[in-house]
């Protein structure tokens, strides 16, 4: 008899318990997102109550500024002092940021960061450097500036609940992350991976072999051919499209906050298998949730033993992304 393998999957959970303050629920839903998060570091969330009809607009408005001439989006490009704006194809390379070598990515997009920013020494350029510098809005677009804002803003209040179950799958207190992500800096990026035109070099892909850098990632995603893919016990696992939905996975950060009890796991955005697939255009939102910039980020008391000590030396939350983010954006990439 032949000993079947089975495929390894990413859990569906449903959150609407925890949104309605049952207990009992909220215990269960924390045990699952424990064993996801030690067993493949992804999950996909339901019952988050985020307005469907901002997620459509959000994307349709998006999906129009991407439909500019390459002239009219580069009148927004990225400059070199934050991480703001567009990015066009071919700039980036996310298996660089993983100390890989690969062809720049099948994308362009577009990133803001926080919002509302307080006018104090916080959050001033001398303190914070560009953590907190102003976004770049489309010319001619006003409604992409009012809808990002308020998608960003239920983003932070996802992003918060998550980051107070995690607290409770970890065994601390539900407030523990509360004071450390309260004035976080998060980037938040629509990334379009339009169709291919021309054959892709070799080990080209929509999106490279990476890991992501912080706390935890919140993936808006379409049905199109040729998504998100895990690396699980060696098998690319494709992420399940569930309708209503969000992709959430954990970072590198989290993984050094738990000691690798929880696991940052390796994922790229693969091409289509068919060639009539790869005239389809794929739009993810992705907000790539980051604590505040002086969070101390050390292990956690609880994730050590006399047998498995700290394995990470403490540091900040923004020493961490900043040194992630230089890898990525590399020079010879034009960016």
């Amino acid at each position: 008899m032949t000993h079947q393998v089975d495929t390894p999957t990413i859990p569906v959970i449903d959150i609407s318990g925890y949104l309605k303050n049952d207990p009992q629920v909220t215990n269960s839903i924390a045990r699952q997102i424990d064993d996801a998060c030690r067993s493949i570091g992804f999950l996909v969330i339901t019952g988050h109550q985020v307005d469907r009809q901002l997620i459509n607009d959000t994307r349709a408005v998006t999906m129009n500024f991407f439909g500019r001439t390459i002239d009219e989006k580069m009148a927004q490009k990225m400059p070199p002092d934050r991480y703001r704006g567009y990015t066009s194809p071919g700039a980036e390379s996310l298996a660089a940021s993983y100390g890989q070598k690969s062809p720049p990515d099948l994308k362009e997009s577009f990133s803001i960061g926080p919002i509302e920013i307080p006018d104090d020494d916080y959050h001033s350029p001398a303190s914070a450097g560009a953590f907190f510098a102003s976004n770049i809005w489309p010319n001619g677009l006003p409604e992409m500036e009012r809808l990002w804002s308020e998608y960003y803003g239920e983003m932070e209040r996802v992003s918060t609940q998550l980051m107070r179950l995690f607290a409770l799958a970890l065994g601390l207190d539900e407030h523990f992350f509360d004071d450390k992500v309260d004035r976080h800096i998060t980037n938040m990026s629509a990334i379009h991976y339009p169709p291919l035109k021309s054959e892709p070099e070799p080990g080209q892909m929509r999106g490279g072999a990476h890991t992501d850098f912080g706390s935890l990632t919140i993936v808006q995603r379409d049905a199109a051919p040729g998504g998100l893919q895990v690396l699980v016990e060696d098998q690319w696992v494709n992420a399940p499209y569930v309708e209503d939905s969000f992709i959430i996975n954990i970072g590198d950060l989290m993984a050094e906050w738990t000691n690798d009890k929880w696991v940052s796991t390796i994922h790229q955005v693969g091409l289509p298998e068919r060639i009539e697939d790869a005239m389809s255009d794929r739009l993810s939102l992705i907000f790539f949730h980051q604590p505040n910039y002086d969070a101390k980020i050390e292990v956690l008391g609880n994730c050590t033993t006399s047998d498995n000590p700290a394995r990470y030396r403490s540091t900040t939350s923004g020493a961490h992304i900043a040194a992630k983010i230089a890898a990525m954006r590399s020079p010879e990439l034009g960016q």
